[in-house]
Order: C-alpha cells, then structure tokens, then sequence
C-alpha cells in the first residue's frame, strides 16, 4: 500500500494577501475557502523575492535566488527590448550584473529530490526559469536542447515564460506542443520581424486587450506582448482557454500516476497580466477581469480537488497553495483593474505591492491541507518562508540530499504542519535591495534607486538612501521608520545580511 503522500504546489501568479474570499468580501472563492479550513491558514508566510523569477527559483532550489545569479525575472535585463535603464526592477544602476537567463541545470532541485525517492514528478503551466542559457533565441521548431526533464521532471506541459510573453505556445516535454510545421516559429527580444504588426502601430488589431505600457510588440489572439513573435499557427494559445489546458493536462497526470506517489508543480498565470479568463467566468465580479481570474482559479483548485476526490487520493494528499509574490494591479494592460478596486486593498494592511522591497511585495497567502495528517480549521502566525518548502517536504519522506543541496533551506516541517508554530528566526527578501524580516522588525538596506517604479505600474519601490527599520508589531505596517532608534537592532540586521552573503 501507497505510505507515502501525493504532494501538489498549487501556485498563483501575482495573487495578493487579500484576495481570497475568505479575508475580503470582495472575492467568492469556495473551494479556496474550504481548502483553508480542511487545513492550516498561514498568516506570515513570505516569499524570497517580490517577483517572478526569482521566488520561484528559492522554491525548487532552497537556495537565495541572488546565490543562484537570480536578481529579477527572466529577461527583465540586457536582453528585454524595454531595458533602456528604465525597465524592470532594478532600474538605475545600470553597472549591476545581469541576471540569470535560466536555471542552472547543476541545481538539485525539489523535483529530483522527490523523484530520487520513487515519486514520479510533474510541471504544468507558467515556468519562467528559461530553457537553456540563449533565453528567447532557442530553435522552437526542434526538440529544445534543454527542458525540464533535465531538472527533474518526468512530463512537464508549460508556458516557457508568461502569457505576456512570446513565445505564446505551450512546450510539452522539450517540444511544442500542437507543432504546426506550416507555420514555423521564429522569436526575438531584440528586433522585430520585418511584416509583423506591433501592437504599438497597429491598435486596431488589439481586440481583445489593449496596453497601458508596454506590452506593445508582438500581437497573439489580438493582445500585445513582450517581445517579437512570428508564425505559431495552430500550436498557439488562446489566453481563455489557458486555464482549462493546463487543468485538462494535470488530472490527466493524477489520473495515469494515481497508484504510486507523484509531485504536481502547478503553477497558473490567472491573475498575472494580460487577465483574459474564460467568458463563463467573466463579469462576474465588480471588480472586473482581475476579480474574474481570481475565480477562475479558484474553479481550477475546485477541479483538481474534485479529481483527487474521484480517484480517493485526496486523503493522502498535501496540498499547498500560495502566490509567488505580492499583487499588482495595472501591470500593463487596460483592464481598468485599478479603476474598480473599489475600496479592496489586495495587499491587505500591508505597504507595497509586487516589485517592491516593502511587505506587499513579498507577503502572500499560503494554505496547507492534508486531511489525513493535519486537522483543519488551523490559522498560525508562525513566521514562515517558502524556501523552506524543499528541506520540510524532504525532511517528510525521508529523502536523503545529494551534499550542498537546498543549503538555505531550514527543515520547518512541524511548523508547516501545524503541529508547532515556531517562528523562522529570519527571512532574506531580494528586491531592489535587501531585506531581513524578523517576527518583530523588518530592515531595508540603503540603496540609491529611485522611490517609485520609473516604467509603469504606480508601487513604491522600498528604496532609500539611509537605513530603515519598521516594528512590525504596529498595524500601520511600516510607516515609521526607527533606524535611528534602534541602531543596535539595525547592526543585528546588518549582520545577518552580511553572513547570508558570506
């Protein structure tokens, strides 16, 4: 008989801390609701990085995605058409070491970890960790020279980077999925196609979502994106219909490995730009197409809840469901997002929002549910992080760990099953600049970039050029800044940043 446990990430793009049903009357998310209360709602849970790319790649590693060469998303640097000294994250310091442009395949990840010890490993939707070292320049008419396969993952059907991203098609395997061979695919991120309308001449051919900024090249299913595109044919995707693809291809995982333990990475771009659900799913909530997608992720937890349910797998089954940063509202599309949030705060009390080194940035919901090992109705307020992820759920099916493998993950399995609720001592946050949070304070480093975000969205970047310190026992969640206070607290701060990068 099958001991060890089915596990499932269910992870959200861009989801923000208040943007469940269950903390903000704004939303109806049932089977979100209910999957919190089968199991432990987390309370302080933190990612590594108010952004993407970088988040994601402390969750499969357990390392600081600035150890790995991650210090932004995918193609937010040398390569991005946008990167004019403006674009990104990191804008204003235009001597700093690009990032990464992919995952590094000598990285054991949480994948091969799992594999290693008899589970049969799954990735399906939104990667963005690159597919070899020529981000955007790969052949997409042969089998890919690296995929996903190479990092662990018996079937992977993704998305290589995001929906406002080309290439717009789904890679299966190392493949393109639906290939169509009379139309081959040609990609750039650095010139466009000589032919090919962009969005930013031709607005009349964006009919089913216009820009705010950027987002103005290429044109897929009549929306602009990041990037230059041509052909595709029948292998590209339609933005409605990404959910019930990806949906469709993870019960079919569960269905064929429901008689032996196996690891689902599923991960959604619902709630990322550009927000195109499914019609069934749209005008239903006042707050428009964002409030849309968030029920239409909530219907794909629902689905795949259902289908462990059918095939009598949901016991034995750990489910953790959270976002991979904070939210973000106009991200670059008119989707009149901003214009009718009507008094929702989808940071919840938090300052910031996506790309920021305040807490909006990197505080997230996070559920786990287990029904045969944890009892429901838990909330905890222990201090957690998703680095944690790979040495906890490791340290659940005693696996052993190829030496130098997840060095920054810590072994927070009892807290994350609620059997404990013992704080993190610390977590490092990668923005702009470096942060250490604490159950009690939160320091920013100094850094000389600008206030507010220069390219688009209205966020407040977190940069200053001296010292902050907040008490994060004050519900006015970082308003006053204490440095000058607190100097020794500030030199505690100091010197765990300094032994991290050590």
């Amino acid at each position: 008989e099958k001991q060890q446990p089915n596990i499932i990430i269910l992870f959200i793009d861009d989801l923000g801390y208040n943007d469940l049903g269950y903390r903000s009357s704004s939303f109806e998310t049932p089977n979100i609701d209910k999957l919190a209360a089968e199991g432990i709602d987390f309370t302080n849970a933190y990612v590594p990085s108010p952004t993407s790319s970088p988040s994601r790649v402390a969750l499969l590693t357990g390392r600081h995605p600035i150890k790995v060469g991650f210090t932004r998303h995918i193609e937010a640097n040398a390569l991005d058409p946008y990167n004019n000294g403006e674009f990104g994250l990191w804008d204003g310091d235009p001597g700093e070491k690009p990032s990464r442009q992919h995952l590094p395949l000598q990285e054991v990840t949480f994948a091969e970890a799992l594999k290693k010890e008899g589970y049969t490993t799954c990735s399906i939707g939104k990667w963005h960790l690159g597919l070899g070292d020529k981000s955007g320049m790969q052949d997409w008419n042969a089998p890919l020279p690296t995929a996903l396969g190479d990092l662990g993952f018996d079937y992977s059907y993704i998305m290589a980077a995001t929906a406002d991203r080309v290439p717009c098609v789904f890679i299966e395997n190392g493949k393109v999925a639906n290939y169509d061979p009379s139309a081959p695919i040609e990609v750039s991120y650095q010139k466009p196609f000589p032919g090919e309308p962009l969005g930013k001449d031709h607005p009349e051919l964006l009919y089913n979502m216009k820009h705010s900024h950027g987002h103005d090249m290429a044109i897929v299913n009549g929306i602009g994106r990041i990037g230059y595109m041509k052909g595709g044919g029948k292998a590209l995707w339609k933005d409605e219909n990404i959910a019930d693809s990806i949906t469709a291809h993870a019960i079919d995982f569960i269905d064929k490995y429901k008689n032996q333990p196996f690891f689902l990475y599923f991960a959604t771009n619902d709630v990322h730009v550009p927000r195109f659900p499914h019609e069934r799913f749209r005008g239903k909530n006042k707050m428009g197409v964002r409030g849309d997608a968030i029920a239409q992720f909530d219907w794909t937890v629902g689905q795949i809840i259902a289908a462990l349910d059918e095939r009598g797998l949901r016991e034995n089954t750990l489910i953790i469901l959270s976002s991979d940063n904070g939210p973000v509202v106009d991200d670059g599309y008119d989707d009149h997002a901003e214009e009718l949030l009507n008094g929702h705060s989808p940071a919840g009390p938090f300052r910031g929002n996506k790309y920021s080194a305040f807490e909006g940035g990197t505080a997230v919901p996070a559920i786990v549910s287990w029904p045969k090992e944890i009892p429901g109705s838990q909330i905890s307020d222990a201090l957690v992080s998703q680095i944690d992820w790979f040495a906890s759920m490791a340290a659940l099916i005693n696996a052993k760990l190829p030496k130098g493998s997840a060095p920054d993950s810590q072994n927070r399995l009892n807290t994350w099953l609620g059997k404990d609720q013992t704080d993190r001592p610390w977590i490092i946050e990668e923005s702009s600049t470096m942060s250490v949070r604490t159950k009690n304070w939160k320091y920013i480093e100094p850094n000389d970039g600008p206030a507010m975000i220069t390219w688009g969205p209205k966020v407040e970047t977190g940069n200053l050029k001296t010292p902050q310190l907040y008490d994060m026992r004050v519900r006015e969640y970082e308003k006053e800044n204490l440095a000058d206070q607190h100097p020794e607290i500030v030199y505690e701060m100091q010197n765990i940043l300094r032994r991290v990068r050590k």
